[in-house]
């Protein structure tokens, strides 16, 4: 038996097209989707990498206030209002220590105010605040 012969396409009717692919546009917006979810990681990885990068320093500074805050309360003398500066070597890191004392409503307290900085830089790595009573 011979194969049937193909049917003719009809004029004017359009012919079908293959509908297993896909569009240049879909491609295109699919790309876009990925490219995107791409940079949105990258900026999380990179946001994550600067936090571990910056935890070592924070953590050796919350050593030193905290430091700084316990010899003032180890002191037998109740501390004067001002501001005193030392330095504080945590982890073969040398800080600068930036202690104020302010006087509250009630005389037998004092507000303190701890900053810890690298030495030779403004950047505040750590802030601790308390209220010291007299002893």
């Amino acid at each position: 038996m011979a194969p049937a012969p193909a049917a003719a396409p009809r004029p004017g009717v359009p012919r079908r097209r293959n509908p297993g692919g896909f569009t240049l546009v879909e491609v295109l917006v699919a790309l876009a989707i990925v490219a995107t979810a791409a940079l949105a990681a990258q900026q999380a990885g990179q946001a994550l990498l600067r936090t571990a990068e910056r935890q070592p320093a924070q953590w050796l500074a919350q050593l030193c206030a905290h430091n700084a805050q316990v010899a003032l309360r180890l002191e037998p003398a109740f501390p004067p209002p001002g501001t005193r500066e030392l330095t504080c070597t945590q982890g073969g890191v040398e800080h600068t220590v930036q202690i104020a004392i302010d006087p509250t409503p009630n005389p037998s307290f004092r507000r303190v105010e701890v900053r810890v900085r690298p030495a030779g830089s403004d950047l505040v790595l750590t802030r601790l605040t308390t209220v010291l009573g007299r002893h």
